[in-house]
């Protein structure tokens, strides 16, 4: 618990001003959601697609933005408490979402020259040793590879869920914004590097000589939802390691956390080549990646434009608009003072809420009272 010095004096004098909607409201990772969402409907309109497809990702996309307005704006008014969580995890259905949409804006492609160029480096690396290593010791190393894979999916719920577990749901916006930008900026990419995946272009080059039960659901898992646009940069390997960096960021007191994320990333990098879900060339861009977004939130956090790590969204109490010979907590929506983190360094901009919402504007002069009032965080 950190104890904050509030305000001296049991007679403050104050101006609050009801909270309004506004773009500090909004948390960086919806920001990057909305951004892609907007990014997804002007390549909807520019694509040789058919028009019911280019309408149905505007709409879609439309609808989405409305309902974070709402969410916006009974999270920001405080009338339901469960919008502040609902925004926690919306972020990871979405992110499905866009990669619906990238498949929907598939484009044919029937040369392989791409493809031809990478499979060089698959087989220098495979060929080379990589492949005798993994299967040295019989179906153990490829059964853990092809787990690690399936198991890439819930790694971001798994963060999150770690992070509400240490108390520390105040920070997952820092890990939602490096793994949603992480993923999205690999599948913005997509329509621009039409390719197919090895084990279809090269069918039988190269596979692993162990069909486990746990490629054999990877392969179900794919032919049945997977999407059909492109393979570079890889999104498996941009997420995995975008999940770690955001643990390291997000939980850096509780380690084992991130070192767990980065031996799973290592693990799903390596069955994405292995397994020839992708190419050694997809793994590395998504990789690189994974690194500048991390590098982005660094530089942001540097300059205070996104929580730097360890960092805690305000608090907000509730004040009466008029003061007594003391400070009485009441509850009134329009009406908060709002308390940055200890951690905050000076000068940082206006911390956020619980629920993301922007600071309510205050100015206090105390009186010659002092009495102090504290509140734990």
């Amino acid at each position: 618990m950190q104890n904050v010095l509030v305000a001296p004096g049991a007679g403050i004098w104050l101006r609050l001003t009801p909270a309004r909607i506004s773009i500090g409201a909004i948390r960086w990772p919806e920001r990057v959601i909305v951004g892609f969402l907007i990014y997804a409907t002007a390549i909807a309109l520019v694509l040789p697609v058919t028009p019911s497809v280019g309408n149905q990702v505007v709409l879609l996309n439309l609808a989405v933005i409305l309902t974070y307005g709402l969410l916006l704006h009974f999270d920001s008014a405080r009338w339901m408490r469960v919008t502040g969580v609902i925004r926690d995890w919306l972020p990871l259905g979405l992110i499905l979402i866009a990669y619906r949409e990238m498949g929907w804006l598939a484009l044919p492609h029937h040369g392989h020259a791409l493809e031809a160029h990478w499979v060089i480096w698959d087989r220098l690396v495979l060929r080379g040793g990589a492949t005798a290593a993994i299967e040295a010791f019989g179906p153990v190393l490829p059964s853990a590879l092809e787990i690690a894979y399936s198991l890439v999916y819930a790694l971001a719920p798994f963060s999150i869920a770690v992070l509400y577990l240490y108390g520390r749901r105040d920070r997952v916006d820092t890990f939602l914004f490096i793994f949603a930008l992480g993923v999205l900026l690999c599948y913005a990419q997509f329509p621009f590097w039409p390719s197919d995946p090895p084990r279809v272009v090269f069918f039988g080059q190269d596979f692993p000589a162990y069909d486990t039960v746990f490629r054999r659901f990877n392969l179900w898992m794919l032919g049945n939802y997977g999407i059909h646009t492109s393979v570079f940069p890889s999104a498996h390997v941009a997420g995995a390691f975008s999940a770690a960096f955001g643990m390291r960021q997000a939980l850096p007191e509780h380690r084992w956390v991130s070192r767990f994320l980065y031996v799973m990333a290592l693990l799903i990098a390596a069955a994405t080549v292995y397994g020839r879900y992708h190419y050694f060339a997809d793994a590395a861009a998504g990789l690189s990646v994974a690194v500048i977004v991390l590098a982005l939130q660094s530089y942001l956090a540097s300059r205070r434009a996104v929580t730097h790590p360890g960092a805690s969204r305000s608090v907000s109490v509730g004040m009466p608009a008029a003061g007594h010979a003391g400070i009485h907590s009441v509850r009134n929506r329009d009406l908060y003072l709002s308390i940055g983190s200890v951690n905050s360094a000076v000068g940082a901009r206006p911390a956020l809420s619980s629920s993301g919402a922007k600071n309510r504007s205050l100015e206090a002069a105390p009186s010659n009272n002092t009495q102090a009032m504290f509140v734990n965080q």
